[in-house]
């Protein structure tokens, strides 16, 4: 879908063209404060306040990422049942407990939900694709069908986790710098997590609303 903004643009061809050195360049140029990126794995969201604006940048794009990894056991889920994929009551009710939940941490709770907006219809991106894939090739389609009920209880809880960092990171996703910062730190969680194409394309369509 055609991008709003150039930082997201930029974003788009950076995950869609890989490159460590990218992630080098940008997490040490944009801003003194922001480390550079190294080959840990991403701090957990408690620890962001203590991991500059690059940490923070990253975690938010780890967690979107773990988000994501949700969307495939949602599509196995749901495959075959006649369950639909987009399912509004249930997404107004996650918009509904992240708003509190940002307001509970001291975060923004409008922010919050445009964030949330763009990753539930990166999640569902995923599963639309997952369905034609297996509806081209039923062999690929999951053996076995998770159950959604545990499945919701896992995503509440990146949920809860993705809603304090965006908290905690509110000063760098405000900054003039956040988007060579967020571009540098979702192509380092790309390689970190190894992302095929659809979910690369899908954490593309998570982030536009972190920055701003």
């Amino acid at each position: 879908m055609p991008l709003a903004t150039p930082a997201v643009s930029g974003l788009g061809r950076l995950l869609a063209v890989g490159g460590t050195a990218a992630v080098l360049v940008l997490a040490g140029s944009a801003v003194g404060a922001a480390p550079a990126a190294t080959g840990r794995t991403a701090p957990a969201a408690g620890a962001a306040a203590h991991s500059g604006p690059y940490g923070q940048l990253r975690t938010v794009a780890a967690l979107s990422a773990d988000r994501l990894a949700t969307a495939d056991l949602v599509a196995a889920a749901k495959y075959g049942t006649g369950s639909p994929i987009d399912d509004p009551a249930r997404e107004q009710q996650v918009l509904d407990a992240v708003a509190r939940q940002a307001v509970a941490v001291g975060g923004d709770p409008e922010a919050t939900v445009r964030v949330f907006r763009d990753q539930i219809e990166a999640n569902k991106l995923v599963q639309r694709a997952l369905h034609r894939k297996w509806d081209a090739d039923p062999s690929t389609a999951p053996g076995e069908r998770p159950d959604l009920g545990t499945v919701r209880e896992r995503i509440n809880r990146v949920n809860g986790e993705l809603v304090r960092a965006l908290a905690v990171s509110t000063p760098a996703r405000t900054a003039p710098y956040c988007a060579g910062l967020l571009t540098a730190a979702a192509l380092h969680v790309r390689h970190e997590k190894v992302l095929d194409p659809l979910h690369t394309t899908a954490l593309r369509r998570a982030l536009p609303s972190v920055c701003g």
